[in-house]
């Protein structure tokens, strides 16, 4: 039986995966979008489709852990100085439109007949916006980082850190038994208030140690499996104090936006996320009870367009009030004009303590899971029928938005600390990784912020913004690495350009092929200029030093461009200069050194041997 049992459960995992792999390929080649593709799967396989799953509450419960990766994720790009910059957007812009928005649904629900308490409940769920469908849509169109994304997101930040009131404001809304302790409702505060500190406390004082410490043993899986614990152990604990779950992640992920792991951490997070919000999605698909609609369908089907115009049009009247465009306040009103996840945490809270019937809650909740599945159609509808407005505010916006650097550095050596120091003196923001704790702790001493990442992985690269990065430079002192690196670099970062240290001619020649945009051999600038120090210790004079090293360089590069033509490192041999009499005719007659380790005369003008000899003499560098 108990065979049978898990059979049946592995047959029901493969439907769910099999409809989502179906649907979603499907909605996206329609142009209908990821987030509707896996609605659609969910009611399909949910209890009013072909009824495969009949507990979408429980696998609910369980996809919103993709919500608290997604908020976790969030909370890593907001470090504290990027939050304060946005302090008038958040609590500005978005108190505003929460606060206009509440106010309007409140009196339409009462409109509809529901009790003043049951109507601002109703209309403080479905005024938080569902934070995963907007940063879908727009990541899909590539505007969070703009402008307009930006608002945007602030707005969604004010609305999930509002659960946290809106859960305490439940716990004193709630009627209070006979007999019944009226402590109870501090003791709850008592414990939310423990849980943030807490949180807080292990975060600034603990997290960070963990990850060098973890690092220092270089197992991949135990650090992954120690971002999982920092995300799913944020969010128990917050669970604990009576608070939100994604609130929690979403705090962790601030505190550690300003710590060197952090773009590891998200490559680490980023596969769990996007599994588990594209589950969360099939489960709110599931979570449309049919029956229900169907039995209200009066009210219900005048409820959503409603809320969802009320909505938008406050959204709009806000942004047009703050000076934003017509396009970016409509555009605004109609990505945010539905209810979110949020509003399922509120009224399950709402009708543990009493304040909603089961019957109400059935109904608010398919108010709002419709509007969920009807934003993605809406937003369609809107591309078809408006043609999408001119962005003159892209000219001059840099990608990154402050976020991400222009130039991402890879490998802080000695070479990446010098090579820096040019983008930094003009002012160019330079995102560090390296994947040496001890380098990493080293170079915070000397006041620079370098992230704990290893750039031959692609997600790593991914996380380190190297998608939006104009200039990525590789300057890792491993051969090998560096080689894997530019490899990876130039296959799935085209826009960048890609400069890359060399370790030596072979390796300058690989990176030809590979077709990095600029490499350099590590000593060989310096080897020219120690040189050319060298003739002016023997007396020759600045003029001719600097005549001298300039030939080198240049029959360094006729060389180099001999060997990059034939494919072999032997073959610009003869532009060698020797000192056995084997290399090129000199154009300067100069004197030859006398002998192998004889005292030179610093009156006679002498030959230096080039710069880019090498360490082989089958491969000279």
């Amino acid at each position: 039986m108990a065979v049978e049992h898990d059979a049946g459960d592995l047959v029901r995992i493969v439907a769910l995966l099999g409809a989502a792999v179906v649907a979603v390929p499907l909605f996206r080649r329609l142009g209908l979008g990821s987030v509707l593709g896996y609605l659609a799967a969910g009611l399909v396989v949910g209890p009013f489709g072909l009824a495969i799953f009949t507990e979408p509450a429980a696998i609910l419960h369980v996809a919103e852990l993709g919500v608290v990766m997604f908020l976790f994720i969030i909370g890593l790009e907001m470090r504290p100085s990027h939050l304060w910059q946005l302090r008038g957007q958040i609590f500005g812009l978005g108190a505003l439109q929460v606060g206009l928005a509440t106010v309007v649904m409140t009196g339409i629900l009462l409109g509809f007949g529901l009790a003043l308490p049951v109507a601002f409940l109703g209309a403080a769920g479905f005024v938080l916006t569902s934070t995963a469908i907007v940063m879908q849509l727009l990541g899909e169109r590539g505007d969070i980082a703009l402008p307009r994304g930006q608002r945007m997101v602030s707005i969604l930040l004010f609305e999930d850190l509002l659960i946290v009131p809106l859960l305490a404001l439940v716990a004193f809304m709630a009627p209070v038994v006979p007999g019944g302790d009226g402590g109870s409702r501090w003791l709850a505060v008592a414990q939310g208030v423990a849980a943030l500190a807490g949180l807080v406390v292990v975060g600034l004082w603990a997290l960070n140690p963990l990850f060098r410490l973890l690092a220092r043993a270089k197992a991949r899986e135990v650090m992954t499996a120690a971002a999982l614990l920092v995300v799913l152990g944020s969010a128990v604990l917050m669970d604990m104090g009576g608070l939100s779950m994604a609130m929690g992640a979403f705090l962790a992920g601030v505190l550690l936006s300003e710590s060197a792991f952090r773009h590891q951490l998200e490559a680490d997070i980023e596969p769990f996320r996007g599994l588990l919000l594209g589950l969360f999605f099939l489960a709110v698909g599931m979570s449309l009870d049919l029956a229900v609609v169907a039995g209200n369908l009066a009210f219900i089907a005048a409820a959503v367009p409603v809320l969802m115009l009320a909505k938008g049009l406050c959204i709009y009247a806000v942004a047009r009030l703050l000076r934003s465009s017509h396009g970016d306040a409509f555009d605004r009103a109609v990505l945010m004009a539905q209810g979110g996840e949020f509003a399922f945490v509120l009224y399950s809270a709402a009708v543990a303590v009493g304040l909603l019937d089961a019957r109400t809650h059935a109904n608010l909740t398919a108010i709002v899971v419709l509007s969920m599945v009807l934003t993605p159609l809406v937003v369609l509808a809107v591309r078809r029928l408006l043609p999408r407005p001119e962005a003159p505010s892209l000219a001059g916006v840099e990608a990154a938005s402050g976020l991400q650097g222009s130039v991402l550095v890879i490998g802080f050596g000695r070479f990446g600390q010098v090579s820096s120091q040019a983008l930094l003196a003009r002012g160019v923001d330079v995102t560090i990784i390296d994947n040496d704790i001890g380098m990493i702790t080293s170079a915070a001493d000397f006041g620079f912020k370098v992230y704990f990442g290893d750039g031959t992985r692609l997600d790593v690269l991914h996380a380190s913004g190297a998608g939006r990065a104009r200039v990525i430079a590789v300057c890792v002192d491993d051969r090998a690495a560096a080689t894997r690196i530019a490899e990876v670099v130039r296959s799935a970062f085209p826009q960048a350009a890609v400069l890359v240290r060399s370790f030596d001619r072979e390796h300058a020649l690989d990176l030809v092929r590979i077709g990095v945009d600029f490499q350099v051999r590590e000593t060989f600038e310096s080897a020219v200029i120690f040189g050319g120090a060298a003739l002016r210790e023997l007396g020759v004079d600045e003029d001719e030093a600097l005549m001298v090293m300039d030939e080198v360089r240049r029959l360094d590069a006729e060389r180099f461009a001999l060997e990059t033509a034939a494919g072999s490192a032997a073959a610009g041999a003869g532009l060698l200069h020797t000192n056995t009499g084997a290399g090129r005719m000199r154009q300067t007659p100069l004197v030859r050194p006398k002998a192998a380790g004889q005292v030179l005369n610093p009156d006679e003008a002498v030959s230096p041997a080039p710069a880019s000899a090498g360490r082989r003499a089958s491969s000279p560098d």
